[in-house]
């Protein structure tokens, strides 16, 4: 883990602003780097999409009471000339019932007037047990193992 927590890997902008304030649990902070008719794409669950920072604010709310210990990590980044950035991440702490949390993605923010105005959202829980890569080829194509191929 980096000492800032690769906060010095992101840009000067509201993208910086509002990782680090997220690192210091900073509700208020966090959420004024969101634009009012901020829109969270998530492609991978498209129903856990939504419009509105007080959406941010309520989510945030609950993480931050949930997982008190929360840090976040910033592994990567890149800017694309119109200003996308994109940023791969994850996140640890222990949830107040003990069990122990890890995520990890992508995020892709599109800034318009020094705000947040739109993500890609890809983060995930980390799994540990959920097989290899040849058992995620199965289950995508709901293929059977292939038979031992006679000597």
């Amino acid at each position: 883990m980096q000492p800032d927590g690769g906060l010095g890997r992101l840009p000067e902008g509201p993208v910086r602003r509002m990782f680090a304030a997220a690192a210091q649990h900073d509700l208020d902070a966090m959420v004024l780097e969101f634009a009012e008719d901020y829109e969270n794409i998530t492609p991978v669950h498209p129903a856990r999409s939504f419009r509105g920072r007080e959406q941010v604010r309520s989510n945030w709310t609950s993480i931050f009471a949930g997982i008190p210990d929360l840090t976040l990590e910033v592994h990567d980044v890149a800017v694309d000339p119109e200003g996308k950035v994109w940023i791969e991440w994850g996140s640890t702490g222990t949830r107040r019932d003990g069990v122990r949390i890890e995520q990890a993605g992508v995020a892709i923010f599109t800034v318009r007037d020094d705000k947040l105005a739109v993500v890609r959202f890809y983060l995930e829980p980390v799994e540990y047990d959920s097989g290899d890569v040849n058992a995620a080829v199965r289950s995508v194509t709901a293929a059977q193992a292939p038979a031992p191929s006679a000597p």
